[in-house]
């Protein structure tokens, strides 16, 4: 009997001593378990290289588990109904993915929840390339995670080695194992995706939410369907059993840079993610949550919204000409139907284009949140494409380079640090029970003159509101008879705070703080709190 821990990933081997002349096409390999409930999953083996597979299970249940493996050579009998029993204990350690279980969408379908319905903030890194050897494995990829830990990061974003910004086989996609992929996408590398693993496993263990982004989404007409989901069973098979969220890819509908038909590419490419996107549902026994990387708003990226969990955004990279559009595309994703929790996924990477510094990633961060979004996804120039001192990145297919910032140079913009500040603060009240309410601050932010301040909170407990650059403190509005909060200016630079009184609404509902001005000439974040 085999021994496992619940939520843990446990991994054995299935060896046939009957050569295949090509297996990862020719077989597949799942392996059913029974759980102590009763209930069943088919959990997808993956190719290992040779005539070797392997499968991967986290179990969810304490107590024994029944297996059996069921292959489409059902005349192999070293790998076709192999049967065998898992025992499972309780973890004990105190991971929060593993104590607490991998992520679903909560109920109200606004936030993200373990599967124990303890909350989850969504604070994600962005490291599309993180997976090659420009980010050297085992030093690098583990000083840059401890960083992010420390800073207060949960999640991820990384690409599972069909890479943006590079033609196929660029050799700045290749990890030290070479590509994914055979050059003529004959059949998947196995050599690449054991070193992939390493990183993958790393990420989980410091607490981390690995964002599984398959590919960028030009890759979909050089691979086709076929072959993309022979790519994605692949990654469910060696990935699933890690707490992940899957992202079918990178700015899905997108054409490659250099297309020649770039309309035809566009609507095969969202005909093509919609496909995939079931897909992986249908294979993933764990039910991940699944959703796509966009160029403006994921429901636009594919054809049927049943294919997301999540609704993932891009808005602009223009500095602080960005805000109107990510305000706008916030807004409208908080408010369609059926509901989505919202993530901004991609804006004003910090540093780019020798811009979007600290106090855009402020501006943004409070932008997003105060306006819906469960989270932020922040990204530095330098680390999304892995910059080195001695190799910057280089051009785009388009002939232009990004930005030569080293990633470890970038990792230490003090934008990460003090969106992990603000990740804090919201930490100490129940943020997920949050609603925007900018009408609850005058001035406030409008279609028209969208740098004004953001207000959302609970009604009678908590209201939260971010004041970009201003001069005169604002109005508090519509504030509740009867109810005392307590009221502090919280600085987002250091986390100092200063406080601002008691707070009681006057005959008109409103109220302003009393001090005459603010402390220092910046932004800022009011918090009023109800007093117990």
């Amino acid at each position: 009997m085999k021994h496992a821990v619940r939520n843990c990933v446990t991994e054995w081997t299935f060896h046939s001593a009957r050569p295949c002349p090509d297996p990862f096409n020719d077989v597949e390999l799942d392996v059913v378990f029974h759980a102590p409930d009763g209930t069943s999953q088919r959990v997808p083996a993956f190719w290992a290289g040779e005539n070797t597979w392997r499968v991967r299970f986290a179990p969810t249940q304490t107590g024994i588990y029944r297996y059996r493996s069921e292959c489409s050579d059902t005349a192999n009998p070293e790998l076709h109904g192999k049967t065998g029993e898992l025992s499972v204990a309780e973890y004990e350690g105190a991971n929060p993915l593993l104590r607490h279980g991998p992520l679903r969408a909560a109920t109200d379908r606004r936030h993200f929840e373990h599967a124990d319905g303890t909350p989850f903030f969504w604070l994600a890194d962005t490291w599309w390339m993180g997976l090659c050897r420009r980010l050297a494995w085992p030093g690098e990829f583990q000083r840059l995670a401890a960083d992010r830990v420390t800073k207060g990061f949960t999640v991820v974003q990384i690409v599972a080695g069909l890479y943006p910004d590079m033609p196929a086989f660029d050799e700045r996609g290749a990890n030290e194992a070479g590509f994914p992929w055979e050059p003529d996408y004959a059949r998947i590398r196995p050599a690449y995706f054991d070193m992939a693993d390493l990183r993958i496993d790393w990420l989980v263990s410091r607490g981390l939410v690995p964002c599984v982004v398959g590919c960028w989404g030009y890759h979909l007409p050089w691979l086709g369907i076929e072959r993309m989901k022979k790519h994605w069973r692949n990654l469910v098979a060696r990935y699933g059993a890690y707490p992940v969220v899957w992202c079918l890819a990178g700015e899905g509908s997108m054409p490659y840079y250099l297309s020649t038909d770039k309309p035809k590419d566009i609507a095969f490419q969202k005909d093509g993610w919609t496909e995939l996107g079931h897909h992986v549902r249908d294979i993933d026994p764990y039910h991940h949550p699944v959703t796509i990387h966009p160029t403006d708003a994921a429901r636009n990226n594919v054809n049927d919204t049943a294919v997301l969990d999540l609704d993932m955004l891009q808005t602009g990279h223009g500095d602080r000409a960005s805000l109107g559009n990510t305000l706008r595309l916030v807004t409208e994703a908080y408010g369609r139907e059926p509901r989505l929790p919202v993530i901004n996924s991609e804006v004003c990477y910090e540093g780019i284009g020798e811009a979007c510094r600290q106090e855009v990633q402020r501006l943004m961060f409070w932008a997003s949140v105060l306006s819906g979004a469960c989270g932020h996804t922040y990204g530095a120039n330098g680390i999304w494409q892995v910059n080195r001192r001695e190799q910057p990145y280089g051009p785009s297919p388009h002939g232009m380079s990004w930005g030569n910032t080293p990633w470890d140079e970038a990792s230490q913009l003090p934008g990460s640090a003090q969106l992990g500040l603000a990740k804090a603060l919201l930490a100490r009240f129940e943020w997920w029970r949050m609603e925007p309410h900018p009408e609850w601050i005058e001035p406030h932010w409008t279609p028209q003159n969208p740098l004004q301040p953001f207000a959302a909170g609970i009604p009678g407990e908590l209201r939260i509101a971010y004041l970009p650059l201003m001069w005169n403190l604002p109005t508090v509005k519509a504030l509740e008879p009867g109810i005392a909060y307590r009221a502090f200016l919280w600085n987002p630079v250091n986390g100092d705070e200063y406080p601002a009184g008691e707070c009681r609404a006057d005959a008109n509902g409103d109220w302003r703080p009393a001090l005459p001005r603010f402390p220092i000439y910046q932004d800022w974040v009011l918090v009023l709190e109800r007093e117990r």
